[in-house]
């Protein structure tokens, strides 16, 4: 196959993709630049709901939060505590979240220096949460995560065969340059190849790691085997007969000592007998507020049955903790995130334009069959 053919069938492969998904892309995109501040936003919406917290010196146990929490919601046994948020910004309210079996979200809020509940929301049906869903699920459970998993593989094959048919590898100017004055065709031709290129290489980036977080029982084997790193054993605690759970003081000690000078940034409880206890910690030297290490740990006896350093990551791991940084952006602070926020909105530009481009073709092929037809007539 000759060059021309194949940047042909490029071509038609890219723009008939293109015009497939190109609305649940612009969703994408869309919620995905509403999100890329989406924690800020939520902190903001929190203090103005419940007030700001005011560091008072040391914080309270976190076990006595839990069982506040677990105490004051007695009443609502349908409501289990599953994940305590603790991130040690000084500002920042412990947040919990309880879930019922038919999918109800709570968050509740703790003051970290008084222990003192400060208020509650269903986060099921706040905003931040629904749009969340709605991007990497469309609101549809698991059939949504499939869609938009597939979805995620086709931009990024459409990028990748976007960057292979940008014009300015035969000569860089031209590659980047609008012409604003020419005729409207030219001019839209310009502004999706611009957009394209600027912006093709993150939109990779977003939809490799979208992809591999809905299809993640699969990505995660296949990573592992890419980078040559073993799986390891799923983390498990051990039931023994008439054996009950160490208290979670004593568990967090031992998280401490697993990974001195790293803070707790969140605690997810068991909520199976053979279920482990996850800590997440962070060191100082890590980016992200929630960090990259976990400590997994037997619920009955305390032992650490797996661990992972966010500053000594497996090759797998290393790969897997990159997701976040390029999926959201913040791997160059805030210049980056600000950055994303117009990377969101180049779906919807790339649409319309690679749309405008279809349209214009298709009149061009309708005018020659036309054009064909009259002269048949007219020899006839």
């Amino acid at each position: 196959m000759n060059t021309r053919r194949l940047r042909n069938l490029t071509f038609q492969f890219h723009r008939y993709i293109g015009l497939a998904v190109g609305l649940l892309l612009i969703i994408v995109g869309i919620t995905g630049s509403i999100l890329v501040f989406q924690r800020e936003i939520d902190r903001a919406i929190v203090a103005q709901q419940f007030g700001v917290i005011e560091p008072q010196g040391e914080r309270v146990a976190i076990a006595s939060v839990i069982d506040t929490i677990n105490t004051a919601y007695a009443n609502q046994p349908e409501f289990k505590l599953t994940t305590l948020h603790t991130l040690p910004s000084p500002t920042i309210p412990y947040r919990a979240f309880l879930k019922s079996k038919d999918d109800k979200l709570l968050n509740v809020f703790v003051n970290p220096y008084t222990g003192a509940i400060i208020g509650e929301r269903r986060w099921d049906q706040h905003w931040i949460y629904l749009t969340l869903k709605l991007h990497y699920a469309l609101l549809a459970g698991h059939t949504g995560e499939v869609v938009m998993g597939i979805v995620a593989f086709l931009l990024f094959i459409l990028s990748l065969s976007g960057i292979a048919l940008w014009p300015g590898w035969r000569k860089l100017i031209s590659g980047f340059k609008i012409k604003w004055n020419a005729h409207p065709k030219r001019t839209n031709y310009d502004l999706h190849k611009v957009a394209g290129i600027v912006t093709a290489v993150f939109l990779g980036a977003i939809a490799f790691t979208g992809f591999c977080w809905n299809f993640f029982d699969q990505a995660k084997p296949a990573i592992h085997a890419v980078t040559f790193t073993p799986i390891p054993a799923e983390p498990a605690s051990t039931p023994l007969p008439g054996q009950t759970p160490l208290p979670l003081t004593e568990l967090l000690q031992k998280a401490d000592a697993a990974l001195p000078n790293a803070a707790t940034t969140f605690i997810s409880l068991p909520q199976k007998p053979e279920a482990p206890l996850r800590v997440g910690k962070k060191f100082p030297q890590e980016s992200w507020q929630f960090g990259s290490s976990r400590v997994f740990l037997d619920q009955y006896t305390g032992t650490v049955v797996q661990l992972q350093n966010g500053l000594q990551p497996t090759r797998a791991e290393a790969v897997l903790n990159s997701f976040v940084p390029l999926h959201y952006g913040t791997f160059g602070g805030i210049p980056t995130r600000i950055f994303y926020i117009f990377v969101g909105l180049a779906p919807l530009i790339l649409f319309i334009t690679g749309f405008i481009m279809w349209w214009y073709r298709k009149r061009k092929d309708v005018r020659l069959v036309e054009v064909t037809e009259a002269e048949t007539v007219a020899k006839h």
